[in-house]
């Protein structure tokens, strides 16, 4: 995953993998319009290629501008750069190179992953940091761990043990990221104390409110770190003042997976305008308002498709 987003551009924002499947929150900046500079562009092709093979690709652009060919040039650059600041490109590589991965150290052959992925598009703000939360809290939901910076892999689990340097340094930049970003904020480890707040505040209430939990409140109290009973009365607009955002929360919503377009009801309709066409002539917009599980978020967050069934 790391190897990929050195690779292609993209930044990793929250994720978190599972016996079986994982999530992850993906940022994708859209390919910058001047070229790449070659030091930018060696040093991507150095995340998942060797230096011989780097150094190879070097000198068959080095003779191509000598040759006065910069056609050549930015065909060999080609070969590797329409694989970058992709989605598609990100998912089919990361999943097939697990796949390898996976069948030599199993002794196994063949497919491994049952379906395509699913992605959804989710609108910075309330809906990314909403997200990032749900993400971090899988393993909570799944009863594998009952704090979620007990859990090794996800981006909290990473972010809280891994340290200010290395994977540590990257989850933390890429919480920030999903937290802050409505605020103008980028990869800033440094604004991490303030983001920690914020994203346990989200999964904190769920943690505090969840019934057979009383355990997990009192280890959040015992640690200092913020007891959900007392964040949930301070609202700073990273929470909802709804009781009923723990549930949500705390279940695997169905919209996080099927929804297509999460956001603000303007955001989920401008996605609508840019893709218009692939909906019946008989369809007015494109916000729906959550039902179900998520209904504590309706008025708050929308969704593309009008899912109605309540799955835990």
């Amino acid at each position: 995953m790391r190897m990929q987003e050195n690779f292609t551009g993209c930044r990793v924002l929250a994720y978190c993998l599972m016996s079986n499947h994982f999530h992850i929150l993906l940022e994708v900046p859209p390919m910058p319009e001047d070229e790449l500079a070659d030091d930018v562009f060696f040093g991507r092709l150095r995340a998942i290629y060797s230096e011989a093979f780097v150094a190879e690709v070097a000198r068959e652009m080095r003779e191509a501008r000598e040759a006065g060919r910069e056609d050549l040039v930015a065909e060999i650059r080609g070969r590797y750069t329409y694989r970058m600041n992709d989605l598609s490109e990100f998912m089919k590589t990361l999943l097939q190179r697990f796949t390898r991965w996976f069948n030599r150290t199993h002794e196994r052959r063949g497919t491994l992953w049952e379906e395509r992925f699913k992605s959804v598009i989710v609108e910075s703000g309330f809906a990314a940091r909403t997200i990032a939360a749900y993400i971090d809290l899988n393993p909570v939901r799944a009863g594998m761990v009952t704090d979620p910076a007990a859990y090794r892999w996800s981006s909290y689990g990473e972010a809280v043990g891994g340290g200010s340097k290395g994977w540590g340094k990257k989850a933390r930049e890429g919480l920030v990221r999903a937290c802050l970003s409505d605020r103008g904020a980028g990869f800033e480890p440094g604004k991490w104390s303030e983001v920690s707040r914020i994203h346990r505040r989200l999964m904190g209430i769920a943690l505090g409110r969840r019934r057979g939990l009383a355990e997990v409140d009192k280890q959040v109290s015992r640690s200092g770190l913020n007891a959900a009973e007392s964040l949930a009365e301070n609202d700073n607009g990273t929470v909802l003042s709804d009781l009923g955002m723990p549930a949500m929360l705390r279940c695997r919503v169905r919209y996080f997976t099927d929804g297509a377009v999460i956001g603000s009801r303007d955001f989920v309709n401008e996605a609508f305008a840019g893709a218009r066409e692939r909906f019946p002539a008989r369809r007015r917009d494109g916000a729906r308002r959550m039902r179900g599980t998520g209904a504590a978020a309706a008025g708050v967050l929308w969704s593309m498709r009008d899912l109605r069934t309540d799955i835990g």
